[in-house]
């Protein structure tokens, strides 16, 4: 397997994981809010000293590109493409939704419901929500079915679905569709989850070139204006 680093910095985390081919992966993972900035930099040099290698050992870097939080996402980017410039190294773009179920298949719970299809919600903010629906695959990553979703809590289609994950479940627990089957409101994204989606796109030659990357925007609008909060809590 490949030497990956992959880092987060799409939630309130600050997340990075080191790979290096067959090892277990080392992991840094803290909620950090504002203060994922000054985490970042000083946790990749300590993973990369304490495995004895330098960036430039690395095949490629891995990073959450959302959506999430706006600052977020643009320090994880930005962070990534002046290492990857610097190292001449090429990068892989993992969306957060991904990363979340791919955490998700690997937790015991969902291994004993064993559904077939399920969905990511993670809160967006600004009462709306990011949405995914996803397919189960045997021996692989799950398959995102269709676009990722920007909208109410309402409006989320969990018609088929027999699991639902994420923080919306908490953020907005009382209006989210009628839902009998099994709930995580616990999982966020985090560095593993973008390692183990960079790890199949990489055996895939799904990497790209650094001047490529970009941030993943489904909400093009990042604030309201009075009058339009106004409305929307009418």
């Amino acid at each position: 397997m490949a030497n990956l680093l992959a880092i987060d910095t799409s939630s309130a985390w600050c997340s990075v994981a080191l790979s290096l081919g067959d090892h277990v992966p080392e992991l840094r993972h803290e909620a950090a809010s504002a203060g994922a900035s000054q985490l970042l930099l000083p946790w990749i040099e300590s993973l990369l000293a304490n495995a004895k290698i330098s960036l430039k050992d690395l095949d490629a870097i891995a990073v959450g590109i959302g959506p999430g939080a706006f600052t977020g996402v643009r320090l994880g980017v930005a962070a990534v493409q002046g290492l990857a410039i610097s190292n001449d190294l090429p990068t892989i773009s993992v969306c957060s939704l991904d990363a979340i179920a791919s955490q998700l298949t690997k937790t015991s719970a969902f291994q004993k419901a064993a559904p077939r299809y399920f969905v990511i919600a993670v809160d967006a903010r600004m009462e709306e929500v990011y949405w995914a629906k996803y397919e189960t695959q045997s021996n692989s990553l799950p398959k995102r079915i269709g676009d990722i979703h920007l909208t109410k809590p309402e409006d989320i289609d969990l018609a088929g679905a027999q699991y639902l994950a994420g923080s919306a479940i908490e953020a907005y627990r009382e209006r989210l569709p009628n839902f009998a089957g099994a709930l995580d409101a616990e999982i966020a994204v985090s560095a593993l989850g973008v390692l183990d989606c960079a790890q199949q796109m990489f055996a895939q030659d799904m990497q790209q070139d650094v001047r490529q990357l970009e941030p993943l925007y489904v909400r093009n609008k990042v604030a309201l204006t009075t009058a339009e909060r106004e409305e929307a809590h009418k």
